[in-house]
């Protein structure tokens, strides 16, 4: 009984991060009705070439839409882009009985029957035909490409655990990286939507822009912090579009040669111009266009390359189909000719990864990886503030050794080969990248960077209600924004923390940079003092550069009356008020400081210059007052917590006793009284076991303090 087949012509749109290398393309549950299929059925995709897919039903969010969603293999694989139409149908398919596979990628593993091996679990229930390329994650890497050079039987077929596989090496001269695709990018969709309508518009359909009666654009230029991926997003619109691309790097057109570099420029334009339509990158351009007026004049040939590349961007010959993609994280330092519209029409800031953002790039480096269950990318992406792309590879990949050092004992190093037994035992679990953690920092903020101090709420006595405030000036906004964006409330710009030596101040701020999972830039007062005109102001401005890149965070000023004290009363008054006033600027200028509060520490609020404690600038100011009884018996208990304590020890009665003294003096007594009595132990035999606390001990204790206090 012959049925009619059905087809549907659908729009292609990029596949989710999770979805990518399955085989597998999602389109809406009513165009499955539509083609009469069922979830799991392999259909046909026809672009300019065939291919075949397993069929998904499309996320909530993405129905309604006549979209079908593939990932950058699949595309390529049928020969069509994004936002092209294809004809989707269900077919018949076969199991495969035998598939011949040849590497598209440089291979690091020796063993081509084991690969093999290996290779047919990976893509077990993969559909595919020939001529179809393949990609297997082999062990973690970023995978590994493979071309279907023929199936038995023909056509559609399916891989299933009796598929034998045969794998042919290509040779390593022409093997290529593995393709970057749009779905290997996460947390720049913005971005990466208007980069494809500046670049994919203008090479696909000239005639729009010609309808319109405009020039469509010539360049973009990619800005933002090193490792956020300038360069990655490049590549996949390389891949991306049939365009021509080819990529030069600033540094490597300079030539020692009269006239030499000015040539090799205009040769890779002129070579672009051949291959038309094309695409032209430049990476790290700072380095060969810098401001003409900041050279000096022996930097002749910088001049030359200069006026080169303004001249090749927009001189009197058409640029024809070119465009120029620039990168740079120094835009400041490009030359402002260039930065005009018709040579870069449009400036595009890349800009630090956003939580759900950081939560795709995770997913993007975990692909191949074998993760524990207990792995949990959610909880990380929270906690990685101010990470960009390249600092999340890097933690991806430290935890992956953490995995790999604790099985190394396991290995025998005798063996040529390790068993494949032992790789499948390597996971990854979610200690490891806590472990990783430790090793990797934003990288936005890694010459300031600061050991975030293992202190918490609980080990910090007293101080209820200065607990309560901080954690509403700084855990709120960020745990409930939505809340204060709908009152039109903005989270304080700066607390001042202010009351006497020993009350805590400093122990608050590392335990409020622990509980807070935000990024900790501490700055001790006198550290930003230099006595060169300039550099104190170069050192603020730098703080709170490298904060806002790193935002959120919390910048901690300690001894905050030696960075801005009163106006006038300083000794070398000049420095100190251009410092004052860079302190003021950044702090409440004109460009809006979000996502960085200002933490900063005195005992002396009385020297600070009145100008940086009004409103708007420090919103609160918490005074930390000497701990009254209640607070001393919180302070001992946690000074005590843990300590062989005799049963002679009443902490009430101590808390009676020490009126008077601050938290750090507290502390104090409680460490001499444990030194008392080490003391006595070893006196009496140190074999004798563990030493006891006693209420002799501590009456010692606070008698030393008085005595050190009197002098």
């Amino acid at each position: 009984m012959s049925t009619e087949i059905r087809s549907l012509s659908l729009r292609v749109a990029e596949a989710k991060a999770k979805d990518v290398g399955r085989g597998i393309c999602r389109i809406d549950p009513r165009d499955m009705e539509g083609l009469n299929v069922q979830v799991g059925d392999i259909v046909q995709i026809e672009g300019k070439r065939k291919t075949v897919a397993k069929i998904m039903p499309a996320y909530a969010e993405d129905r309604d839409k006549s979209l079908v969603q593939m990932d950058g293999l699949l595309r390529g694989n049928a020969g069509v882009s994004l936002d092209e139409k294809v004809s989707v149908r269900k077919i018949d398919f076969s199991p495969a009985d035998k598939i011949m596979l040849r590497r598209l990628t440089v291979s690091r593993t020796t063993s081509q029957e084991r690969d093999a091996a290996y290779i047919g679990t990976l893509l077990d229930g993969l559909a595919l035909i020939e001529g179809d390329t393949v990609r297997a994650n082999l062990f973690g890497t970023r995978g590994q490409d493979f071309a279907v050079v023929s199936t038995v039987p023909k056509g559609a077929v399916v891989i299933h655990p009796r598929t034998r596989i045969e794998v042919a090496q290509k040779d390593k001269a022409e093997a290529r990286d593995s393709r970057v695709a749009y779905e290997d990018i996460g947390g720049l969709a913005k971005e990466l939507q208007r980069v494809r309508e500046m670049i994919e518009l203008p090479l696909k359909y000239p005639q729009l822009f010609e309808r319109l009666g405009i020039d469509p654009p010539k360049g973009v230029l990619l800005h933002g912090p090193p490792g956020c991926g300038k360069t990655l997003i490049a590549r996949a619109v390389a891949n991306e579009t049939a365009a021509y691309f080819t990529h030069i790097t600033g540094p490597e057109i300079m030539g020692k040669f009269y006239g030499e570099s000015e040539g090799r420029l205009r040769a890779v334009f002129e070579e672009a111009k051949v291959r038309a339509p094309a695409i032209l990158f430049i990476d790290e351009i700072d380095a060969i266009a810098p401001k003409r007026e900041e050279m000096g004049g022996e930097k002749q040939v910088e001049r030359r390359v200069v006026a080169q590349l303004l001249a090749l961007m927009d001189g009197l010959e058409s640029r024809g189909e070119i465009i120029v993609i620039g990168a740079t994280n120094i835009p400041n330092s490009l030359d402002p000719a260039l930065r005009r519209p018709g040579r870069f029409d449009r400036e595009i800031a890349i800009s630090i990864p956003d939580q759900r953002g950081r939560l795709e790039i995770l997913h993007i480096h975990t692909r191949g990886m074998p993760l524990r269950e207990d792995a949990d990318m959610e909880r990380l992406s929270q906690i990685t503030h101010g990470f960009v792309g390249a600092d999340l590879e890097a933690l991806c990949r430290e935890s992956a050794m953490n995995a790999l050092r604790k099985i190394m004992p396991s290995i025998d190093f005798q063996l040529d080969e390790i068993p494949y037994e032992t790789l499948l035992k390597l996971e990854v679990g979610m200690d490891n990248f806590m472990e990783a953690l430790k090793e990797v920092e934003p990288s936005a903020i890694r010459e300031v960077f600061v050991e975030i101090p293992n202190v918490r709420w609980e080990d910090v006595g007293n101080l209820a209600e200065v607990k309560q405030k901080l954690a509403e000036a700084v855990e709120w906004p960020l745990k409930y924004p939505a809340l204060f964006q709908e009152v039109k409330l903005r989270p304080p710009k700066g607390i001042l923390l202010s009351g006497p030596p020993g009350t805590g101040k400093t122990l608050v701020a590392k335990a409020l940079a622990n509980e807070s999972e935000i990024n900790f830039i501490s700055v001790k007062g006198p550290e930003l003092m230099s006595k060169y005109i300039g550099e104190s102001e170069r050192g603020v401005r730098e703080v709170f550069r490298k904060a806002k890149q790193a935002s959120p965070c919390i910048v901690f000023f300690d001894e905050f009356d030696s960075l801005v004290p009163e106006r006038g009363l300083a000794r070398d008054s000049q420095a100190t008020e251009r410092v004052i006033s860079q302190f003021l600027t950044e702090l409440d200028g004109l460009e809006e400081m979000r996502g960085v509060l200002v933490l900063a520490a005195t005992n002396r609020p009385d020297l600070i210059d009145s100008a940086v404690l009004r409103q708007g600038r420090f919103d609160f100011i918490l005074e930390f007052p000497m701990p009254d009884e209640t607070g001393r018996l919180e302070i001992l208990k946690v000074h005590t917590r843990g300590k062989p304590l005799t049963e002679d020890v009443s902490l009430e009665m101590l808390a009676r006793e020490t009126a008077g003294l601050s938290g750090a003096e507290i502390e104090a007594i409680c460490r001499e009284a444990s030194l008392n009595a080490i003391r006595e132990s070893i006196e009496r035999d140190p074999d004798m076991g563990k030493p006891e606390i006693s209420r002799k001990h501590f009456s010692l204790a606070t008698d030393w303090l008085k005595k050190q206090r009197g002098k």
